[in-house]
């Protein structure tokens, strides 16, 4: 029976290239002259540091164009909410990864209420697709896409 996996991952390599290529566009940047502002990487966490909060907004817009351009998924982003300690503000964005119970229930009930002739399992972090046809499953992979559940996904381990 063919079948395959719904994931949700960011790739950690090119996450730590567009935070590299961020820190290198601030230092060019004319508005950011004589300020102290910088992202800081730290496993999926990015932290985000500045002098102001209108300049912490500027930051994360820096951050979404250098990863739009490595190729990652900018819906994976969580920002948390920015606080100020002493002179500077701090904001960490987290970037999701695996699928949450949550959405992977929400990615069953829509099949189910498709009428898809398929098999959804959740499996921890990953949720798998079975059917007896490719075609259903391309219909399932076109019904995941379709639908915005909050998070990007990758369709792989297809088996046939």
């Amino acid at each position: 029976m063919p079948s395959f996996d719904i994931i949700s991952e960011v790739d950690t390599v090119e996450l730590r290239n567009a935070v590299d290529n961020a820190n290198r566009e601030l230092s060019t940047r004319f508005d950011f002259r004589n300020v102290e502002a910088s992202f800081s990487l730290k496993d999926e966490t990015v932290k985000l540091s500045s002098e102001s909060d209108f300049q912490l907004k500027q930051m994360r817009d820096i951050l979404r164009g250098n990863l739009t351009k490595r190729g990652v998924d900018v819906n994976a982003m969580d920002s948390q909410t920015a606080e100020q300690t002493g002179k500077l503000w701090h904001q960490n964005i987290l970037f999701k990864q695996g699928v949450e119970t949550a959405v992977a229930k929400k990615i069953v009930k829509a099949v189910k209420d498709a009428k898809i002739k398929a098999q959804v399992s959740i499996q921890g972090e990953k949720v798998r697709v079975t059917g007896k046809k490719r075609d259903d499953l391309q219909a399932v992979i076109a019904l995941v896409k379709e639908n915005e559940l909050g998070q990007p996904f990758q369709f792989n381990n297809f088996r046939d």
